[in-house]
């Protein structure tokens, strides 16, 4: 394989949005040979300006390193990039830091690996200005051998973590993690409509959300630990205290002449359990109702 006199892995990054500028960035500043393609040219110029390698074609650009790491819009583009390339893939090492499903994971590791090449399918919680800073950090699923054998190179760009052999499960990780924040996002709007209807400035109610949010945060690993164990005994606030809380809120809510489409769902699960007869357990027992959804 491609590597220069000081031993560094050659790299190479295809997909240069904001993200994939930002990788290659960071593997140019260590001193990696780094070839970079995109489909519009011009976005490499500021790279190109710093030493890395500008590949005429996805199949050039694949053929000239050891890692080549793709992140672009989909998993639909990284077949279309990928599938010209084929013929260069084997033995190098594929790790692929696109957003997409399980399932194209899956098929996309699959056809990695039938091109004679190592699949890695990555996770990346950053924005493009702290990647390579300890703010950043990467799940990695799939070929664990190939993941160890680049590690030091990959944990450039934050700190990565290894969280299974199966390629889908980086994705399965991303998914979980991404509607944690989206419902937290969800949780924010409600709480600023809500308080805006008496005059109440957004930036005034967030102050006191964020404190509340970050000591509440603190409840999640014990629910962890309860759903693991599948034992939902509390002596604290237990569903039928958070069914009434909850209720009242939704009725704050539409007395203020505002939608109950966020919160109403939950209100659904909470009133299952303590139907089902659950109404002294933990509210992390919720999770049952979403599980007997499957």
């Amino acid at each position: 394989m491609t590597s220069n006199t000081a031993g560094r892995t050659s790299i190479t990054v295809l997909g240069l949005g904001n993200l994939g500028q930002a990788l290659a960035a960071a593997f140019l500043s260590e001193g990696h040979p780094t070839t970079v393609w995109n489909r519009s040219p011009h976005k490499a110029e500021q790279l190109v300006a710093r030493g890395a390698t500008l590949a005429a074609t996805p199949a050039d650009a694949v053929g000239a390193s050891d890692i080549v790491v793709v992140t672009v819009l989909d998993y639909d583009t990284v077949r279309e990039v990928l599938r010209p390339a084929a013929g260069a893939l084997a033995g190098r090492t594929v790790v692929n830091l696109t957003t997409g499903t399980p399932g194209a994971a899956r098929d996309l590791g699959a056809w990695t690996a039938d091109q004679g090449a190592a699949y890695v399918d990555g996770a990346v919680y950053a924005v493009p200005q702290t990647i390579g800073t300890p703010a950043a950090f990467v799940l990695y699923s799939g070929d664990e051998a190939a993941y160890r054998e680049h590690r030091p190179t990959l944990d450039l760009l934050g700190e990565g973590t290894f969280v299974g052999p199966a390629p889908a499960l980086s994705s399965v990780y991303d998914t979980a993690l991404l509607s944690g924040m989206y419902g937290m996002f969800a949780g924010f709007f409600q709480a600023v409509a809500l308080a805006g209807t008496e005059g109440i400035e957004a930036a005034a109610v967030t102050s006191p959300l964020v404190r509340w949010l970050t000591a509440a945060a603190d409840a999640l690993p014990a629910f962890a630990e309860e759903i693991d164990r599948g034992e939902y005994t509390t002596a604290t606030s237990n569903l039928e205290i958070n069914a009434v809380g909850l209720r009242n809120i939704l009725a704050t809510t539409q007395e203020q002449g505002l939608s109950t489409d966020l919160l109403a769902p939950l209100q659904r699960l909470f009133d299952d359990q303590v139907d089902s007869g659950h109404a002294s357990s933990s509210l992390s027992r919720t999770i049952e109702s979403l599980r007997a959804g499957r």
